[in-house]
């Protein structure tokens, strides 16, 4: 089985070519088929697809498949709008029409919910679709390295390899940063700075960070280094301050780790102010560089809208927002609140939560540094509506198990994966909670993730 002509588990041949008909697509994005009465995971194929598949990787119960030849296209397949999409790992469904995405994000929801969760006929709703579903990207972080020409490359890594595919503009970012995209890389190759090689931990520039403000159209533009050695990099951020009026600030991020983590904890601001200012649900925000904001401002205020719909409050609720970065609900829900507590891991976040607090001059608001999972018990309140907003590893397990002794009313439970969703869902609803229903948004159109928020009340009958 080291060869891969020679690999042959139970009838399955490892490069075999063979005809598979799509009828769905899996949470990661690729489409599902079967041969022989086993899955088979094949990228670029749409549900509708007649195609002739080789096999690539070969497991007892499914394999993964490679796109050989398109027998029969889908009637929901498309011609991407991007000229790098097949290669391009940044996008896995610009071949798919826009209105059949929504309806496998729901069906992926729903889906999560019955097999993970144990959830019966689980009450999901449409997938909300927000804005445009490209040009919606308010950041992005390019990985730079150098083609075999010598020239400086930034773009996303070819689908299932590390290799960069260069771009010169992107359909799902803001178009707004294309002209940034293609002439910042010109200018780091005119000004000699090597760009860093990770196999060996040398050069200095990693990474070019781009992110726009889409109500003010601010950009704050950074450069992720190793050490922070750019000679001239002040007389050029000048120059890129001139150059581009909607840029407000240019900055150097220090990150000298030999590791795929994108930003150091040090960022340094070369010329400008280190934040762009946002307008969000009526209130102004400062984002800094490295700051967690939802990368879809259309979206994030949509599911903003469709929880305060739900909620209905009266004023006079204790809310608590756990995981609250910068106080992206928070602030505008403590609107509507008697008072909002906010509790955030990252010290960095709270500062800048106290900040937009302060700016936009709320003051029923609270806000704590530290651990979910050791402030939430010592909080010393009573919450009418626990807001939960975790990363994509869901919940830890000592937070479920507070809520289901401390039995907030309510709980909203916003995620960005529907199977730690469902997993958590299923120790609340054991424990004594009722899932009224699920809100799906499409914060990511062109990739197969979507963001949920499920509404649960305190079950009176347990």
């Amino acid at each position: 089985m080291e060869k891969a002509q020679q690999a042959i588990v139970e009838g399955w041949q490892q490069g075999q070519l063979v005809e598979i008909a799509i009828a769905d697509l899996s949470d990661t994005g690729e489409g599902v088929g079967r041969f022989q009465q086993r899955v088979v995971f094949v990228p670029d194929t749409v549900p509708g697809d007649q195609a002739l598949i080789r096999l690539l990787h070969v497991k007892p119960q499914y394999a993964i498949g490679k796109l050989h030849q398109l027998l029969e296209p889908s009637p929901h397949r498309i011609r991407p709008h991007c000229i790098v999409a097949d290669k391009c790992g940044g996008c896995q469904w610009q071949h798919i029409e826009y209105s059949y995405q929504l309806e496998a994000k729901r069906n992926q929801v729903i889906q999560a919910l019955e097999r993970i969760g144990g959830i019966t006929s689980p009450c999901v709703a449409k997938v909300i679709s927000a804005g445009e579903p490209f040009n919606y990207r308010n950041k992005v972080t390019y990985p730079l390295g150098m083609s075999a020409s010598g020239r400086i490359k930034a773009g996303y890594y070819r689908k299932g390899s590390h290799q960069l595919v260069n771009l010169n503009k992107c359909p799902v970012q803001d178009k707004r940063l294309n002209p940034l995209l293609a002439e910042i890389k010109l200018d780091i190759q005119q000004q000699g700075w090597r760009v860093y090689d990770e196999k060996y931990h040398r050069g200095e520039v990693r990474h070019l960070s781009l992110r726009i403000a889409r109500r003010t159209g601010e950009i704050l533009l950074t450069l992720v280094v190793k050490s922070g050695n750019l000679p001239g990099c002040e007389k050029q951020a000048q120059e890129w301050l001139q150059r581009y009026p909607q840029l407000v600030g240019v900055c150097i991020n220090i990150n000298p780790a030999r590791s795929n983590v994108i930003f150091g904890s040090e960022t340094r601001c070369l010329a400008g102010r280190p934040y762009v200012r946002e307008e969000f649900a009526g209130l102004m925000f400062q984002l800094g560089a490295d700051t967690f904001f939802q990368v879809n401002t259309e979206a994030a205020e949509a599911l903003l809208q469709a929880i305060a719909s739900q909620l209905n409050l009266q004023g006079n609720e204790l809310l608590i927002d756990a995981y609250c970065g910068i106080g992206t609900f928070t602030l505008p829900l403590a609107r509507q609140v008697r008072l909002a507590i906010g509790l955030e891991v990252q010290a960095a976040a709270v500062e800048l939560a106290k900040q937009n607090a302060q700016a936009n001059n709320l003051t029923n608001v609270k806000f704590y540094a530290g651990k979910v999972e050791k402030l939430l018990p010592t909080t010393g309140a009573t919450a009418d509506i626990v807001l939960l907003d975790p990363p994509r590893k869901g919940c830890e397990l000592t937070v479920l198990e507070t809520l289901l002794q401390t039995k907030p009313q309510r709980i909203v439970y916003i995620s960005c994966k529907p199977a730690t969703l469902a997993r958590d869902l299923k120790i609340l609803c054991q424990g004594g909670y009722k899932l009224l229903h699920v809100q799906p948004v499409d914060f990511f159109p062109q990739t197969s993730h979507v963001e949920c928020a499920a509404f649960l009340v305190a079950d009176k009958d347990k």
